[in-house]
């Protein structure tokens, strides 16, 4: 089979390997068909170090993976060839302490879908996973949409984190695709009033059609200002998604007393900082977000029943030969990319 392989900083090869084989009784080997670009990928394509970590090469990427399923071990019943299904990518091992209480996404044992040194990723024409890990896909949903399901279950379970949205005023600060997910989840769980922030024009109207109620660039506005003078109070809950120091800043500033920051961007720098004065004075609460938390299926769910529409997110599409191209215009947020799928 073809696979593209991050072999370096803003290196792709297609190279020609072996096709996964069933192993496990549990084993299921997929078909890929859709599989999106992650802000994850990036920091893998763009940096050889993420969060202090270094990046080991090469390997097969893509963990917003959909597709067909091609065949199936002998223990396996959820799903059948034939089948189309989204991979829920994290692989957790159910008996340590973490999965014992119902944590599997900070699993002691935790393997990830095309993360390096783990999982093989999506970005091939074949990928293997096991049955508990494969969430089928209504006939009538796409393995596009299977893949932007995968993104909008971080949203989900972020969103989750915050307690009950249902009213309250929102910031969400970045408006890539898990903005934007974020958005369209708040608005869909009852949320009140969302004010988003994104310094990429085209991702700022984006966010407009996802529901926002108003947005702005912080290279050209007072975001603090603007948004207070609109909720005088201060907002309930800010959402940062761009993984950047200064909005880590706005967020603590935008938040009433007793608010709530969740923290879902991933800094390529293996630290930030908080001025400690202001969240001890408002008593903020910062939540992180580690990936999500048994979401993924809701996420289908929500996409099938209309309740969401994701996918005016998928803007590009490449043939995997392409894959290097993806994630340039990926990279560079150029041409009014939200999302970029690799179609292999």
């Amino acid at each position: 089979m073809k696979a593209a392989f991050l072999t370096g900083v803003r290196t792709i090869e297609i190279r020609d390997i072996p096709s996964p084989k069933i192993v496990r009784d549990d084993d299921v080997l997929i078909r890929s068909q859709a599989v999106g670009v992650c802000g994850s990928d990036l920091h893998y394509y763009l940096s050889g170090h993420v969060g202090g970590d270094a990046v080991s090469y090469p390997f097969i990427p893509g963990h917003e993976c959909a597709g067909i399923v091609a065949e199936a071990g002998r223990a396996v019943t959820r799903v059948k060839p034939g089948d189309a299904v989204v991979i829920e990518p994290a692989v957790s091992c159910g008996t340590c302490d973490q999965c014992r209480t119902g944590r599997p996404h900070t699993c002691r044992k935790l393997l990830f879908l095309g993360h390096y040194g783990e999982l093989t990723g999506g970005m091939a024409e074949f990928v293997l996973a096991p049955e508990r890990n494969c969430v089928p896909l209504p006939a009538k949903m796409t393995a596009v949409q299977g893949a932007l399901a995968e993104p909008l279950s971080i949203a989900l379970y972020a969103a989750g984190l915050a307690g009950s949205v249902r009213g309250k005023a929102a910031g969400v600060l970045g408006t890539g695709p898990i903005g934007l997910c974020l958005i369209m989840a708040l608005k869909a769980d009852g949320g009140g009033p969302v004010c988003a922030t994104e310094k990429i024009e085209a991702r700022l109207a984006a966010a407009a059609k996802a529901g926002a109620d108003w947005t702005g660039n912080p290279d050209r506005e007072d975001i603090v200002g603007e948004v207070l003078a609109r909720e005088s109070p201060g907002l309930d809950v800010v959402f940062e998604s761009c993984g950047e120091q200064s909005a880590l800043d706005q967020g603590i500033a935008l938040l009433k007393p007793g608010g709530t920051l969740v923290v879902i961007g991933i800094p390529l720098e293996p630290r930030v900082s908080f001025d400690s004065s202001k969240v001890r004075r408002k008593e903020i609460r910062v939540q992180n977000v580690r990936r999500q938390n048994r979401c993924l299926e809701r996420a289908v769910g929500m996409i099938h029943a209309g309740r969401i529409k994701p996918d005016f997110l998928a803007t590009h599409f490449f043939p995997l030969d392409q894959a290097r191209e993806a994630y340039e215009i990926a990279a560079a947020r150029r041409d009014g990319v939200l999302k970029a799928i690799v179609t292999p």
